[in-house]
C-alpha cells in the first residue's frame, strides 16, 4: 500500500459519516497513479464539498504529497 493511497484513505475516512465505506483503490500508470476513492451515497456531498472545494483540497493535498515523491497522481471521486 502506498502513501498517497494511505494519506486520501485517512483524509476520506475523518471527512465522512461512515469511514468504514471508504474504499481507495490505485491504479499504476506509466507516468501517472490515478487514485480512486469511494464512499458511501450519504457521504458524496461530504467529500465533494460546497463548489467541489474539498474535493479541490483533497488534489492539492495529494499533488503536493505526489510532487514530494517525485510522482504523478490524479484523483477520482466514484459514485
Amino acid at each position: 500500500m502506498s502513501e498517497l493511497k494511505d494519506l486520501i484513505e485517512y483524509v476520506g475516512k475523518a471527512l465522512v459519516d461512515m469511514p468504514e465505506k471508504v474504499e481507495v483503490n490505485e491504479i499504476e500508470g506509466e507516468q501517472t497513479t490515478v487514485l480512486e476513492i469511494r464512499v458511501d451515497k450519504s457521504d458524496l456531498g461530504k467529500i465533494i464539498g460546497k463548489q467541489g472545494r474539498t474535493a479541490r483540497a483533497l488534489r492539492v493535498l495529494l499533488n503536493a504529497a505526489s510532487t514530494k515523491l517525485q510522482k504523478r497522481s490524479v484523483l477520482e471521486i466514484i459514485e
